[in-house]
């Protein structure tokens, strides 16, 4: 292999065509870069996870039932693909274009396996951010993303903002990840509640830090975002299907006399009568956030760039993976901007943003001294 000028090779989740899987890598490797330190995002792209993004669905599922229902799902993803085949090709193409340009270098080669990962050259591996142990997303607890693998030059292995999305894991993988984490030398995640779950199994220090988006201003963000060409709407993006967020888009588009977009990062999904943009990439993403008059959701990355953008926004509470949008309100003491089923939620209320800004930057500082103090 090549030999390159990298010290730090960055394992997460770039490959997935998700809009703050990707923002998140570039945070923190824009971050590094610009501390001075020369970094790089492993291009590990393991079908498990890119197998999803196919034109023919894939993601492995143990079990005849499971293996049944997933020869379905790749059924069902095709035809879903071929009948909008034209705005599925122009998002993957905007997805790609983002990587390219922002998350890889130029002759990287890409990794398909864990074993692959044993010819790199890094000295350091930094796992993160993104839900990288949830396994859920990675089918299954993977030994990659706590940098539990072999390397000639490897010293060091820091989690940075690992999440599980929630505050802990299901107990079955318990035994699997206190083996697994054994390996990281320096370990933090994103969201504070996940702690005690983790110190059950780890005997070193475990802190909370701010998830790497909130490295780079809106300054920065800007340069990166290309605009939708048009102002004056209501901006809806989904990660879970929520009937009462939908019914409050619909509301607040009536009193404000606005239109909603809706953005997706993939093609399927109930109509709720929005206009609809299934060609977004990341830069897109962050156009729409920019010119957008209200933001509701309740994705985690929508509502951090809400708040680096300052946008009047709403989040809706997750069924099950609502600790990580009270983690970030709570952080930047925006509490009253998450909505449960029986609020009433003000989105106008009126914002002290330069307390907030305060907040972040208290934040990032303690964050980026945890980073950076672990590759000194």
């Amino acid at each position: 292999m090549k030999e390159r000028n990298a010290e730090v090779g960055i394992i997460t989740f770039h490959c997935s065509n998700n809009y703050g899987a990707m923002l998140q890598a570039y945070g923190l490797k824009r971050f590094l870069c610009d501390s001075g330190i020369g970094a790089e995002i492993v291009r590990y792209e393991p079908p498990y996870m890119t197998g999803r993004h196919w034109w023919i669905p894939y993601a492995p599922i143990q079990g005849l039932k499971g293996r049944i229902w997933g020869l379905f799902n790749m059924w069902n993803g095709f035809w879903t693909h071929m009948r909008v085949r034209e705005q599925f090709s122009r998002q993957r193409a905007n997805m790609n274009r983002f990587r390219r340009e922002y998350l890889m270098e130029k002759g990287q080669p890409k990794i398909l396996s864990a074993g692959g990962l044993r010819r790199l050259p890094y000295r350091y591996y930094i796992v993160g951010s993104d839900q990288i142990w949830n396994p859920d997303i990675t089918c299954g607890l993977r030994k990659a993303y706590f940098g539990a693998f072999e390397s000639k030059k490897k010293e060091k292995v820091i989690a940075y903002a690992a999440s599980f999305g929630g505050t802990s894991i299901n107990a079955r993988h318990d035994e699997k990840f206190a083996r697994l984490v054994s390996h990281v030398d320096a370990l933090s995640v994103r969201e504070a509640k996940a702690i005690p779950y983790v110190q059950k199994f780890y005997k070193g220090d475990v802190r909370a830090v701010l998830d790497p988006v909130f490295f780079l201003g809106k300054e920065v963000w800007q340069k990166a975002e290309k605009a939708p060409g048009r102002k004056g709407y209501i901006l809806v993006y989904v990660t879970e299907s929520n009937e009462k967020m939908a019914e409050y888009a619909r509301k607040l588009s009536r009193e404000k006399n606005l239109p909603v977009i809706e953005v997706r990062a993939g093609q399927q999904g109930a109509d709720k009568g929005f206009e609809l943009d299934v060609t977004a990439g990341p830069a897109e993403f962050l156009g729409y956030i920019h010119q957008a008059e209200y933001v509701v959701t309740n994705s985690f990355h929508a509502v951090a760039f809400s708040i680096i953008y300052q946008k009047k926004f709403l989040a809706f509470a997750h069924r099950s993976l609502s600790a990580r949008l009270q983690n970030i309100l709570q952080v930047h003491g925006l509490e009253d901007k998450i909505c449960h089923d029986s609020d009433n939620s003000d989105i106008d209320a009126p914002v002290d943003w330069e307390k907030v800004r305060q907040k972040t930057r208290d934040a990032v500082k303690e964050s980026g001294k945890f980073l950076l103090g672990n590759l000194s």
